[in-house]
C-alpha cells in the first residue's frame, strides 16, 4: 500500500514551484523565424525558455542535454527503459485585450495569469517539480525518467521530429498538455489540397458575371471567418447586388459590397472555430461559394463553385464526398476546408483538414476521394498524414494512471478521446494526462490565460505519484 504523502511533498516546495513557474512564464518564447540564428533556429525567446529549463535541471542534479537547439531533455534514474514526460515551452502569440501584461505572470485571485500558463509552461513546471520530488526522495526506480522539452509544438513539431532522429524513444510516457483524467485516443490528422484541373465541356450560356478572384481562410485547421470575391458584371450590377442582399438576409450573415476599379467586390463575415469541429463555426468561404454558384458565371468558375456547393455545403462529416466514417473510440470523421481560393488565370484550390477516427482505413478513404475528384476535374496535392493514436485500456500505462488519478482525486478516471493532437502521439504507449481538471474553463490561446495555483499544486502531486508508479 502506498503511504507516501505526495501532497505534503508538493506543499513543502510550493513557494519555489510558483516562483520558478513565474520565471519561465516571463520568457517571451514565441516562434520568431525572422530573427532565427544557428544557435536559436526558432528565435531567441524560444531558445531562452529551453535554456532556462536545461539550466534549472542541471542545477538540481538532473542529466541535461540540448538536442540541436530545437529540443532537450532532463533525466535521472537507471535502467534500460525510459518513462517519458513530453512538454513544450513555446507559446502562441499573446494577442490583445489582456487585463495585465501577458508576460508578467501576475498572481491574482489565486491564479497565475500569463501566456502559456496552462499551455504548456505551468504544466511543464508541475511535471518538473514532480520529477524533482521523486529524485530528492531517493525512491528506488527500475527505469530512467526523462522530461523531453519541445520548442515547436504550437507550429510544425520540428522539435520532436529532430529529437527522435537522434535520441532514444521512451517505452511509455505522458504529455501534461490537455485534460484530466486521461486522453487515450487522438484522431488522425490529414491535410491536403484539391486543385482544379479544368472544366466540364464548354456550354453555350448567357454569362451574367465573371469571377476574377476569390479568397477565404489562412490556415488548414481553422474555419475561415472572412471571404472576398471580385467580379466583372456584364449586365446590370444592381441585379447581382440585390441577390447578394437577399442572400445576406436569408443566411443572417454580415457582409458588404462596393465597386473597385470597375469590379464588384463582395465581402462576407463568417464565424471562426478550430478545425477539429467545423460545426462550431460558419465557413465564410463555403457560404460565399454557394452564393457565387447561384449566379450565371463563366464556365471555369462555375465548375469550381458548384463543386464546393455540391460536396461541402452543410456537411462537415464527408458524407457528400463519400468518405464519412465513425467509430466508438473517437467518433466522426470531420472535414474542414480551411483555405479556398480562385483566380481567373489559375483556377481554384481547396485546402482540407480532415480528422479521422482511429479505426479508419485512410488509404481506402483516399482512394474513394480520388475516384470522385477525377470525375470532377480536380487533382490531389500536398497530402500529409499524421496517423491516429490509441492506447488500449488494459495497457500498463493506462491502468497505472487511472489508479493514480483516482487515489489523488477520489474521482473515477474516465478515458477521453480528442480531435486534436498532442506530443503523446509521438510514443507508441503515450497519453495526454492533464493538467485541466474536469469542469475547469479551457482558456488556452485566449486572452487572460491562467492556471489556478491550487490546480498547479494538485497536478504536481498527481504527476509525482505517476512518475514513481510508472518507473518503480
Amino acid at each position: 500500500m502506498n503511504v507516501l504523502d505526495w501532497k505534503k511533498e508538493v506543499d513543502q516546495r510550493k513557494d519555489t514551484l510558483i516562483q520558478d513557474t513565474q520565471k519561465l512564464l516571463r520568457i517571451k518564447s514565441i516562434l520568431d523565424e525572422e530573427n532565427a540564428a544557428e544557435e536559436a533556429p526558432l528565435g531567441e525567446g524560444v531558445k531562452e525558455a529551453l535554456d532556462f529549463m536545461l539550466d534549472l535541471g542541471e542545477k538540481d542534479g538532473f542529466t541535461a542535454k540540448n538536442v540541436g537547439n530545437l529540443a532537450g531533455h532532463l533525466e535521472f534514474g537507471e535502467g534500460e527503459e525510459i518513462v517519458g514526460v513530453l512538454c513544450h515551452v513555446d507559446v502562441v502569440p499573446e494577442g490583445d485585450g489582456w487585463t495585465s501584461d501577458p508576460f508578467d505572470a501576475e498572481i491574482r485571485d489565486g491564479k497565475i495569469f500569463a501566456r502559456g500558463a496552462i499551455d504548456d509552461k505551468g504544466p511543464t513546471m508541475a511535471a518538473y517539480y514532480a520529477m524533482k520530488i521523486v529524485k530528492e526522495m531517493e525512491l528506488p526506480l527500475s527505469k530512467r525518467v526523462r522530461m523531453i522539452i519541445g520548442t515547436d509544438e504550437e507550429s510544425d513539431w520540428r522539435c520532436v521530429e529532430h529529437y527522435f532522429k537522434h535520441e532514444e524513444m521512451p517505452s511509455m510516457g505522458f504529455a501534461p498538455d490537455a485534460d484530466f483524467p486521461i486522453i487515450y485516443a487522438e484522431k488522425g490528422i490529414s491535410d491536403f489540397d484539391l486543385v482544379q484541373t479544368g472544366t466540364c465541356k464548354e456550354t453555350e450560356k448567357e454569362v451574367l458575371a465573371e469571377v476574377i478572384s476569390f479568397q477565404s481562410g489562412r490556415r488548414y485547421n481553422m474555419v475561415p471567418d472572412f471571404a472576398r470575391a471580385s467580379l466583372v458584371v456584364h449586365f446590370e450590377q444592381t441585379e447581382v447586388v440585390q441577390r447578394y442582399i437577399d442572400f445576406l438576409k436569408k443566411t443572417e450573415l454580415e457582409g458588404k459590397y462596393y465597386i473597385d476599379n470597375g469590379e464588384l467586390i463582395l465581402e462576407l463575415k463568417g464565424v471562426s472555430a478550430h478545425g477539429m469541429e467545423p460545426d462550431n463555426g460558419k465557413n465564410a468561404g463555403i457560404l460565399m461559394a454557394s452564393f457565387l454558384a447561384s449566379l450565371q458565371i463563366d464556365n471555369q468558375a462555375c465548375q469550381y463553385f458548384e463543386f464546393v456547393t455540391r460536396y461541402l455545403c452543410d456537411d462537415s462529416r464527408g458524407r457528400k464526398l463519400g468518405i464519412a466514417y465513425a467509430d466508438e473510440i473517437t467518433g466522426d470523421l470531420t472535414v474542414n476546408v480551411g483555405k479556398l481560393s480562385y483566380t481567373k488565370e489559375n483556377g481554384g484550390r481547396l485546402c482540407f483538414n480532415v480528422r479521422y477516427p482511429v479505426t479508419t482505413d485512410m488509404e481506402e478513404t483516399k482512394v474513394k476521394l480520388q475516384s470522385l475528384i477525377d470525375k470532377e476535374h480536380f487533382r490531389l496535392e500536398n497530402f500529409t498524414d499524421s496517423k491516429p493514436h490509441h492506447v488500449e485500456e488494459d495497457d500498463f500505462l493506462i491502468q497505472t494512471l487511472k489508479k493514480v488519478y483516482e487515489q489523488q482525486t477520489g474521482e473515477k478516471a474516465e478515458l477521453l478521446s480528442i480531435g486534436g493532437g498532442t506530443y503523446a502521439r509521438s510514443l507508441k504507449s503515450g497519453v495526454a494526462f492533464g493538467p485541466l481538471f474536469p469542469g475547469r474553463e479551457d482558456i488556452a490561446h485566449q486572452k487572460d490565460e491562467y492556471m489556478i495555483i491550487e490546480d498547479l499544486l494538485k497536478a504536481t502531486a498527481i504527476y509525482a505519484q505517476a512518475i514513481y508508479e510508472l518507473a518503480k
